[in-house]
């Protein structure tokens, strides 16, 4: 249980799930009140009421209650203090913290510029989530970080759940190739509101149901090699071909009015030709490498392990992910994000449509690779 700090305000009851008690439920009920004087009768009547509420839920549900106690949190309300003693109280209360221990701020008005002060004060040492955000109040918990702790990077975050890239895509942050940034170092490059950011992330973690993205971090390195052959690979060979023929023909009959189309079908007949090359190596040379690794790894297979190092190999994948990378960010430029103008035909809206499709597909493609397969890779030779 949590040593006591401040303000007492939870009850908390601890109930077993299971017959032989080893497995804990617990369920808690704010108070939102400090027993002080003549409130302890008030007190005590909450708790009782609390208490006969909990254990009919529970013994509808067949569970037995073991203990009842009190928790406390930790709450600064800063509307209570001198406008001059607001920062320093709150930066007092923050290094009495322990490891791992919060501090909850409630306050009359959003509290950002607090957040940049702690981060250029302290340093990257404290996490930040919001947990009510105006008209009248805005609370935040501030927790400090346990020793060793640090901000995951935007790939190993996407790595954990693919669902939050697409936050990272509404920013325009890049997790793929850009992938060994944390979160403020991304939002720092692009001038981006880090809070706003890493509250989305936060709420994420909060959402029920869904459909759930599937287990890349958890497969066998072999079994993702080939899924990234059979899907993503597949899919480039299906269609890189069909854009460059119609990229051909858009730049052809609408050159003259939209000169942009030019540099574009150059782009497309570029890339067709870098990553059809680049597949190859993947498909022929690195992957079946990654895989004679695992299987003397793993399983005590007699093949032995590669001879040469994945790390050149790997190096040479990822640059030309960046190379890939940056040509479609010309094209996005160029195309204007992919906006058709006025007199774009039917072959001129399926290339925009087929360009955005496989900056779609690039993102994942490279995300699996940059941040799943090849750091494992490395990780399982180090070994």
């Amino acid at each position: 249980m949590a040593r006591p700090v401040r303000v007492p305000d939870t009850l908390l009851f601890e109930a077993s799930v299971s017959p032989g008690g080893s497995r804990k439920k617990y369920f808690h009920h704010d108070i939102g009140m400090t027993i002080t004087g003549t409130q302890w009768k008030k007190k005590i009547k909450v708790f009782k009421y609390l208490y006969y509420k909990y254990s009919y839920l529970c013994s509808t549900k067949k569970l037995n209650i073991n203990t009842m106690t009190t928790v406390t949190e930790n709450i600064l309300n800063v509307t209570e203090l001198e406008p001059r003693m607001k920062h320093p109280t709150i930066f007092a209360r923050f290094d009495e913290l322990r490891a791992g221990e919060s501090l909850t701020i409630h306050n009359d008005h959003d509290p950002k510029p607090l957040y940049y002060q702690l981060l250029g004060e302290r340093g990257n040492i404290f996490t930040w989530e919001y947990l009510e955000q105006g008209p009248q109040w805005w609370k935040v918990r501030i927790s400090k970080r346990r020793t060793g702790e640090s901000d995951e990077t935007l790939g190993e975050i996407a790595a954990k759940d693919l669902r939050k890239a697409q936050i990272f895509k509404k920013y325009g942050l890049d997790f793929c190739c850009g992938g060994k940034k944390t979160v403020k170092q991304a939002c720092a490059d692009k001038g981006l509101d880090v809070t706003q950011i890493e509250q989305e992330l936060q709420q994420a973690d909060k959402l029920v149901g869904g459909n759930r993205p599937l287990p890349f971090n958890e497969w066998n390195l072999g079994f993702l090699a080939d899924y990234i052959v059979n899907t993503h690979h597949s899919y480039v060979k299906k269609n890189l071909p069909d854009m460059v023929s119609y990229a051909a023909k858009v730049a052809k009959v609408h050159g003259d009015y939209h000169p942009e189309l030019i540099p574009i079908y150059h782009l497309v007949k570029g890339l067709n030709a870098e990553f059809t090359a680049h597949m190859q190596k993947e498909e022929q040379i690195l992957f079946p490498q990654i895989k004679i690794l695992e299987e003397s790894k793993t399983k005590g297979s007699s093949q032995a392990s590669p001879a040469a190092s994945l790390a050149g190999p790997i190096d040479v994948m990822e640059m030309d992910h960046d190379s890939t990378n940056k040509n479609m960010e010309e094209i996005k430029t160029l195309s204007n994000n992919y906006s058709l103008p006025e007199d774009a035909c039917a072959s001129y809206s399926l290339l925009y449509r087929m360009l955005a499709d496989f900056e779609e597909d690039l993102h994942t493609h490279v995300h699996l690779e940059n941040n799943i397969l090849f750091p494992k890779a490395l990780a399982l030779e180090k070994n």
